[in-house]
């Protein structure tokens, strides 16, 4: 099988690739941020809106209505002063960190006694109604319905700490889309085909010239233990030839040097887990975009990891692409 080399050993070029990246990511962070915030944030004050006209401005939370919307606690636990992380909601509520996270995806236990479940939703509300910030909700004090200009103000602070709250996942989502996005544009246009992950038993009895997303990756984790890794994108070159394996490409974007300092062994250990259930021919590139400053890169150069930058994503064909 061919080994083929990228930009790992290519050290002179380096700083260059780094300021490169660091200013394609900021300019793409600056065109999509505001626009992206702006829906984001209006998405979040409706659901505040939404939220309000359940529990008549929260004068009347009740179990029921965690019942029938128990994705409500999101709303709720920014509608407090402080404003709840999940876990510190857990803790004061002292219900299963699981069961207020299902509640924030629009779910409750199925097999939960009602009692049990019943009694958990009591502990939420009355921690939420003892922290509710009469601040912005001033008719809370009274019960009485609030003037127009008071729900206007609340429903907009409330929204944006929702908005805020959920920042980073916005971002993440968006960085994994674009991203995808030019991988599979650069495929497409080279004449290869996406099969959705769902398809694929095996990576490795990939038909050439196909491609995916979100593959689980069966890989070694110790002697006896198996895990699934999920691999962002499978490329089964067109050249392939019978038993040879597929690239392995993970997507990675960051908008400081700090994090990716701290993260940079996972890639390692990916490495060599995969290596060690499929031998050392197994080929895991990055493709990076943003702050991966040279400590970063020479230490995954120095654990055999090549990487592709997108703002110079022909360099796949230095892949094989």
């Amino acid at each position: 099988m061919k080994k083929y080399s990228i930009n790992k050993n290519n050290t002179g070029q380096w700083k260059k690739d780094v300021q490169k990246s660091v200013i394609f990511y900021n300019e793409w962070f600056l065109n999509f941020a505001p626009s992206t915030y702006v829906n984001a944030r209006q998405d979040a004050i409706n659901k505040v809106e939404n939220a309000f006209q359940k529990t008549e401005c929260f004068n009347k939370l009740t179990i029921d209505i965690l019942r029938t919307a128990p994705e409500t606690i999101t709303i709720l636990r920014m509608a407090t002063t402080p404003p709840l992380a999940r876990d510190r909601l857990m803790g004061l509520a002292d219900v299963p960190r699981a069961f207020v996270k299902g509640m924030e995806e629009g779910k409750l236990p199925q097999r939960m006694p009602a009692d049990i479940l019943e009694d958990n939703l009591n502990r939420i509300i009355a921690v939420i109604s003892k922290l509710f910030d009469i601040d912005i909700m001033p008719w809370l004090t009274t019960g009485a319905f609030p003037h127009e200009m008071d729900r206007l103000l609340a429903t907009h602070v409330i929204g944006d700490r929702v908005c805020g709250s959920l920042a980073d996942p916005i971002i993440r989502n968006e960085q994994e889309r674009r991203q995808l996005g030019s991988i599979s544009q650069f495929l497409k246009e080279r004449g290869y085909n996406f099969v959705e992950s769902k398809y694929i038993n095996d990576f490795r009895e990939m038909e050439p010239g196909t491609f995916t997303y979100h593959l689980n990756v069966s890989a070694k984790m110790g002697r006896r233990q198996n895990v699934n890794m999920p691999i962002d994108v499978v490329i089964m070159r067109k050249t392939a030839a019978t038993g040879e394996l597929p690239l392995l490409v993970e997507c990675k974007s960051a908008g400081d040097f700090t994090n990716t300092n701290k993260r940079r062994k996972e890639e390692a250990t990916k490495i060599e887990q995969l290596k060690n259930t499929y031998g050392k021919d197994v080929e895991f590139v990055l493709f990076l975009c943003g702050y991966f400053d040279s400590g970063y890169l020479g230490y995954e150069a120095a654990e055999g990891i090549d990487w592709v930058w997108e703002h110079r994503i022909e360099d796949l064909e230095k892949a094989g692409i």
